[in-house]
């Protein structure tokens, strides 16, 4: 079972949906209860890194979270804001991140006079990832050109490059997935990138 984690941000709906459809079992919820018997947790966002960070604060939910993934070692998936929120900090904000994962958020930005002047804030649509040289088993089955889709003005700055699993390009190299341990976090959407989310998540539920 996975506990996809409802705390007032985020498009929970279609992660549900595209899990009910892979055939996973799955439940939204904020309830402890439900959050200690899952085997994975989800958690989704979008929006703004404080006000994420301050209604995950509010929801009660961040020492569960805490327990599931650094403790128990039970698999956890950020997606969009919720892998932002894995990190440490945002230049969005001035909430302190989970700290899963040693990674900072920076805010693209491109000179005027650079080459990249012509790329727009935020990131937005399709665009293709690169698996990094290490095997994930979140990746297993997966071309070495993958296409996902963006929503994002921020990205994230690994202290490890060994926490970089996908790599876009957007001006420059960026993390488009990030891993420590049993932690993962995806900044694309995976529920609404077709075929290639669809097996993203599908591992995703098979890993131990």
């Amino acid at each position: 079972m996975i506990a996809v984690i409802d705390y007032g941000v985020g498009n929970v709906g279609s992660i549900i949906n595209m899990l009910k459809k892979l055939g996973i079992p799955s439940v939204l919820t904020c309830e402890v209860e439900e959050i200690v018997k899952a085997d994975k947790i989800i958690l989704p966002g979008v929006g703004s890194f404080d006000v994420g960070m301050q209604k995950l604060k509010k929801s009660g939910l961040i020492e569960i979270l805490k327990k599931h993934a650094l403790i128990d070692k039970k698999p956890m998936l950020g997606i969009c804001l919720g892998m932002q929120m894995l990190g440490i900090s945002s230049e969005e904000g001035i909430e302190a991140g989970l700290n899963f994962i040693p990674f900072v958020n920076k805010k693209f930005v491109f000179d005027n006079n650079s080459i990249n002047n012509n790329l727009k804030i935020p990131h937005m649509g399709w665009d293709l990832v690169y698996p990094t040289s290490q095997f994930e088993p979140i990746l297993s089955g997966l071309d070495t050109k993958q296409r996902y889709y963006f929503v994002h003005s921020f990205y994230a700055i690994c202290e490890n490059t060994e926490n970089i699993i996908l790599e876009c390009n957007y001006g420059f190299k960026f993390a488009a997935a990030v891993k420590k341990g049993n932690i993962y976090g995806v900044q694309f959407h995976p529920e609404k990138s077709h075929k290639y989310g669809m097996a993203l998540l599908k591992n995703f539920s098979e890993i131990d």
